[in-house]
């Protein structure tokens, strides 16, 4: 799903009003006798200053962006993507954040890149009811349609699968930070139709510009290369959508991004930068993390 490229208009010219002072007596004797002002220096730079606000501002010009994978296009990632949408039968649904959609290191649009537009959708918003988007209504209300969100009443997706006489054609994913997830999942009743699922899986994150919870917590992209992994029965799936994420961590690496450590990283180190919260539920979170509870 191409970004639309927003119209560019140059601003109006900025004036400003010229700045009134009242003169002393000794000031006007002075001027009226033609002297200079004790403050002459001061008073042209303010005048110069004031010339300032006269002169046009030019509007930020944005790099150019690659229409394909949403990249500045001297930085395209393009090469790493899969010639060809990957075939898949599974209708994948992504439920995004407003606030990920002005990131620039997001992960959704390297997703979409690489899978059928008909078969991915990304969806906008924090709220989300039948009367507002009929068609996610429609989706969740199917007896075939998960959602992956972890908890205690989550179902591992992989057992699942094997027991399920309906064999699953679409799952839905959050895209946000962690407590923007949450925050879209428990508000929105739509997603308490669908079944939960959640991944049980040891690997790390490849997605190291980014800082997370936990050393297992996943980004969308890579959330949805194992989930059609595993739904598709296919692991060349997983590879294919995690060689654009790979580039892209490798290429910011390269120019002066650093590897961000998990909060569960830093806390059982020692390395934690901020002091321990006082409120009584974030201490008990941190201390989960430093003993690696699932949270």
């Amino acid at each position: 799903m191409d970004p639309q490229k927003e119209a560019r208009t140059p601003r109006e010219l900025v004036t400003r009003p010229p700045a009134s002072r009242s003169q002393t007596p000794k000031e006007e004797e002075r001027r009226e006798s033609g002297e200079a002002p004790a403050a002459a220096l001061g008073e042209e730079a303010d005048d110069s200053a004031d010339g300032l606000w006269e002169l046009p501002v030019e509007p930020a010009e944005r790099r150019p962006e690659c229409s394909r994978c949403s990249r500045p296009q001297k930085v395209c990632l393009c090469p790493f993507l899969p010639v060809h949408p990957l075939h898949i039968s599974t209708y994948l649904y992504i439920i995004q954040h407003p606030a990920e959609e002005s990131k620039v290191l997001r992960t959704v649009p390297l997703l979409a890149a690489c899978l059928p537009q008909d078969k991915c959708k990304v969806k906008i918003g924090r709220r989300f009811s039948e009367e507002r988007d009929p068609e996610l209504s429609t989706v969740c209300r199917k007896s075939g349609t998960l959602i992956l969100y972890p908890g205690a009443e989550a179902a591992n997706l992989e057992e699942f699968i094997l027991d399920s006489p309906i064999y699953p054609s679409t799952i839905i994913i959050i895209d946000g930070t962690w407590s923007q997830a949450k925050d879209i999942f428990y508000k929105n009743s739509l997603f308490r139709l669908p079944k939960q699922v959640q991944l049980k899986t040891s690997i790390s994150s490849q997605y190291v510009i980014r800082a997370q919870p936990t050393n297992r917590c996943l980004s969308t992209l890579e959330c949805a290369a194992v989930a059609l992994s595993i739904l598709e029965k296919n692991n060349y799936i997983q590879e294919t959508l995690l060689r654009p994420l790979r580039a892209l961590c490798s290429f910011q690496l390269q120019h002066g991004a650093q590897i961000r450590l998990s909060k569960e990283h830093l806390l059982k180190n020692g390395l934690y930068p901020k002091p321990m919260p006082k409120n009584k539920r974030k201490l008990r979170k941190m201390e989960l993390l430093m003993n690696s509870v699932k949270i």
